[in-house]
């Protein structure tokens, strides 16, 4: 009984976190966090221990991907420079320090490094939550670091591991291999799902089996690229990026508007959930430190949170002006970016979930059958930073955002103006041969005319940012008509089944199409 109370005390918990959340406004994972704390002091609650492989197999694949479909292919590319460096040279500096820290803390060398890489790597999931109003450009490079440095992070994790265990032997042909597999082997198996994918998914009508395949997909893809010892995180994020790219010619309308009714929800709830259990988990590891060893760890929180913020600052500006002594081009000059937006960056490299379960992950004993050193005072530590990462960070960062002063983003609107305006003028331009293709009559076609000749007049009138202009004034007239005609039709249809006159399935046909109708009118529309 206790996975039922735990899943509606969890949902609860989501529910209260981001409603005081909007209220107070404050970032909702902070309130989460603190939410999880507070149920973690519920003795059932208490007594429960997050294993580390339901993020790393449960929770992780779903939000990886889902991050992945919707990370713009084109702004990484346009700086995949800049994210490779930040996915494995940082995580690699990072972990480094937070080594020769923990060591200088007592840690022997091998747990030290273990250390290191759990709170090396930044995670995606916070960053979506708590970074979104950040520029497009910034909020992708952050997105993207997220989506790769875990591959690099685990990587070091099982070298350190294994060397304090007793089962890996430090050397650079070895560390080379280890990369690659993690690297290649995860590339190639977020290929070979994607194409699996895809085939699929051009065979399949029903939209339920379609998006079953779509679900299947990032568990599938992180499992067999674990097989083998490769990064399941990469070989999610490359199936994802994959899928991103032929989903908009491949995937069925029905299909497509049926998994965006699931997805959204769905890793909303389970983002949520985790940063609940980060705070819950926080209560587990306290309980498993003496006094002295819990002074030395919430030092050891102060230290390594100071560490973390110090190394990525120092990497961002560093290697930005390296970038610009070597690469003069004129098109490196266009992307560059102020140092002000550099300092929202660097306070923007939030720990999440991945940190957690790879310090969830040390393993208990070593060989020799020993306790492994200094695990407790690992996974508190880790813990804690993940706290202090979200809660001091994810607070500051709204007030740095404003001094910043970054420009407003306006591309998204300017290219989707851009884009309604070309559609719709081709598709007007192609308007009479296609009716003479289709055996349309002259009068439905002049009726289809008008309609997009109005959508036409409505984009330009947005692209020239005139609230006035009488095409947007008809386009809102029109829109409140046709919403308060969809509200008559759905009194109706709900009046007619209250009087037994037609049954509970026509009822949700007919309000099926009219909800279709009332979130286009409204604007609620989504594209994946």
């Amino acid at each position: 009984m206790l996975g039922l109370e735990l899943v509606v005390v969890l949902g609860a918990a989501v529910l209260v976190g981001n409603v005081l959340g909007q209220r107070l406004r404050v970032a909702p994972p902070v309130v989460l966090l603190v939410v999880g704390a507070i149920i973690g002091l519920v003795p059932a609650v208490r007594q429960t221990q997050l294993p580390p492989e339901v993020v790393l197999l449960l929770f992780l694949p779903v939000l990886l991907y889902w991050e992945s479909l919707t990370t713009s292919m084109r702004e990484i590319r346009s700086n995949l420079r800049g994210i490779v460096l930040l996915s494995t040279v940082l995580v690699i500096l990072t972990a480094g320090a937070v080594a020769v820290a923990g060591h200088a803390l007592g840690l022997p060398w091998g747990p030290a490094w273990a250390l290191g890489a759990a709170v090396a790597p930044t995670d995606a999931t916070a960053v979506g939550a708590l970074a979104g109003s950040l520029p497009r450009r910034q909020i992708t490079v952050l997105r993207a670091e997220s989506l790769v440095n875990d591959g690099t992070a685990l990587v070091i994790y099982g070298l350190a591991v294994g060397i304090t265990v007793g089962e890996e032997h430090l050397t650079l042909p070895h560390v080379g291999a280890l990369f690659l597999l993690a690297y290649g082997g995860g590339a190639a198996v977020g290929v070979a799902v994607a194409w699996v994918n895809m085939n699929l998914r051009r065979r399949l009508d029903d939209p339920l089996l379609g998006n079953l395949v779509m679900i299947l997909a990032p568990f599938t893809a992180y499992l067999l690229a674990e097989q083998i010892h490769a990064s399941g995180v990469l070989a999610v994020v490359v199936s994802g990026l994959i899928m991103a790219q032929v989903a908009p010619s491949l995937i069925r309308a029905d299909h497509r508007r049926q998994a965006l009714a699931f997805w959204p929800l769905a890793t909303f709830i389970i983002n949520g959930a985790l940063f609940v259990l980060v705070g819950v988990e926080l209560q587990y590891a306290l309980r498993h430190l003496s006094r002295s060893d819990l002074q030395d760890a919430l030092i050891a929180i102060g230290a390594i949170s100071v560490v973390l913020v110090a190394v990525r600052f120092a990497f961002l500006f560093s290697s930005a002006y390296l970038i610009r002594l070597i690469d003069r081009r004129p098109e490196q000059r266009l992307r560059r970016m102020s140092d002000r937006a550099r300092v929202v960056s660097g306070l923007a490299g939030f720990r999440g979930a991945v940190s957690l379960a790879v310090a969830l992950s040390v393993p208990e004993t070593l060989d020799s059958g020993a306790p492994f050193p200094g695990r407790a005072f690992i996974v508190f530590v880790t813990s804690g930073v993940i706290v202090v990462t979200l809660v001091v960070q994810g607070l500051l960062l709204p007030g740095v955002v404003r001094w910043a002063r970054l420009p407003r983003d306006t591309s998204v609107d300017e290219e989707q103006i851009l884009a309604e305006t070309m559609a719709t003028e081709e598709a007007i331009k192609a308007l009479p041969r296609l009716a003479a293709e289709l055996g349309t009559t002259p009068k439905v076609m002049e009726w289809l005319r008008q309609e997009y000749e109005a959508n036409l007049a409505t984009a330009r009138a947005r692209g020239a940012g005139t609230d006035d202009d009488p095409a947007l004034l008809h386009n809102r007239h029109y829109t409140d008509l046709r919403l308060a005609l969809i509200a008559t039709k759905r009194a109706i249809v709900v009046r007619l089944r209250d009087e037994s006159q037609i049954d509970d399935t026509v009822l949700r046909r007919l309000q099926a199409t009219l909800d279709n109708e009332e979130v286009r009118l409204a604007g609620g529309e989504q594209v994946e």
